[in-house]
């Protein structure tokens, strides 16, 4: 029996495998997923079971249940400014990463070309070749503060250009691009005619406390922008596997036709449990808080180690942190650290081979144990000859 082409082009991520390796420690801290220890508010938690209980647990429509697309249209409204209809251009999926490859599924034809800033999320590459389509990568610096420019997209662009995959807040780096970039990059949507694939996933937890923009609101981006979005990072709702997309009515009706033959629907203990988060905890700031400290406390415990440079994210939970002064490339670097010190890292390989100078730490433990960490981490360094 052969494999199709689809799956061929799909290889198992450096993430998954040093996440994987973890678990052969006992008394390894786990620094590799995004997945928060977190706990979802209790409201959240006493709607996912009334559902249960009450028996709500059959299929909803294929978009998802109308009051859950009610609620994330009006919290859109109120945070974006801008209207959207619940019925034509909201759908429910399973997780923002279903958001992801649907949108890429109904826009992307076999050779079509997506471009995407480096350091990307490793599944954006995945999903765009299993798609058919063909990734461009376009490299930022740690100089530049992992910022892309308009400059760099536009040299990008080609006929086959189709779309662009933004993520900011951005994993891993946390960089948000600024509101200059993102009208000079809608400015090059609108007249190159391609589609922006806006994930926004992070987008709450940003440190700065200003309001955050996102690429649909500037002139002429609703009409081309998907927005991805997930309730796992907002409201630590990672296991409940609850996102949903937001964009132009056609494309929507497409995710929608396709939902129903990838997965039905998002459970309905989730999307009841979704409704909750959104009409409780919207104005939640405890989790985007904890992060802050967390992040911001690692972030010097690790610059004050010889040989580590870790810049301060603006948002999301992760580090990208330096090691080129160590002389090990990422792969090298994270598995000797976790068979010497189990402590498990993430490779920067992972997104990009331009960033093997680099590994990801997720701050999604108790700080008693990330300073435990960063202890351990120092001893690995300071043992490099």
């Amino acid at each position: 029996m052969k494999s199709s082409s689809a799956v061929e082009v799909i290889t198992p991520s450096l993430t998954r495998e040093l996440f994987n390796l973890a678990q052969g420690y006992d008394d390894v801290i786990d620094l590799t997923l995004g997945d928060p220890d977190i706990q979802p508010d209790d409201n959240i938690k006493r709607a996912a079971c009334d559902a249960i209980l009450k028996g709500k647990t059959r299929y909803s429509a294929n978009a998802g249940l109308l009051e859950f697309r009610q609620a994330i249209a009006q919290q859109f409204g109120r945070e974006y400014g801008l209207q959207v209809a619940p019925e034509k251009n909201v759908i429910v999926t399973v997780g923002g990463m279903e958001a992801l490859y649907l949108s890429l599924r109904c826009i992307l034809d076999k050779g079509d070309e997506v471009i995407i800033p480096g350091p990307y999320y490793v599944n954006y590459i995945q999903m765009v070749r299993s798609c058919g389509g063909v990734p461009i990568i376009v490299n930022t610096t740690e100089d530049s503060g992992f910022t892309i420019t308009s400059e760099q997209i536009e040299k990008a662009i080609t006929p086959r250009t189709t779309a662009l995959i933004l993520n900011s807040p951005c994993n891993p780096s946390g960089r948000v691009i600024g509101c200059e970039v993102l009208a000079q990059i809608a400015e090059l949507a609108n007249r190159h005619d391609f589609a922006v694939v806006s994930d926004e996933v992070y987008r709450t937890l940003v440190f700065n406390g200003r309001p955050y923009k996102s690429i649909a609101s500037f002139p002429g981006m609703m009409e081309r922008t998907i927005v991805v979005d997930s309730l796992s990072k907002r409201f630590a709702m990672t296991g409940y596997r609850v996102g949903y997309a937001i964009g132009p009515e056609r494309i929507i009706a497409d995710m929608t036709k396709l939902q129903e033959n990838v997965a039905a629907c998002a459970a309905l203990p989730s999307q009841y449990a979704g409704i909750a988060a959104y009409r409780c905890c919207a104005n939640d700031h405890r989790i985007t808080e904890i992060f802050k400290r967390r992040c911001r406390s690692m972030c010097c415990k690790i610059n004050q180690i010889d040989k580590l440079f870790c810049p301060e994210p603006e948002a999301t939970f992760y580090l990208f942190i330096n090691i080129s002064r160590t002389g090990m490339d990422s792969v090298a670097f994270a598995h000797e650290l976790l068979e010497k010190q189990h402590v498990a890292v993430v490779p920067g390989a992972a997104y990009g081979s331009h960033y093997d100078d680099h590994i990801r730490i997720a701050c999604t433990l108790e700080e008693e144990k990330l300073l435990e960490a960063c202890g351990r981490i120092k001893r690995f360094v300071d043992s490099i000859v």
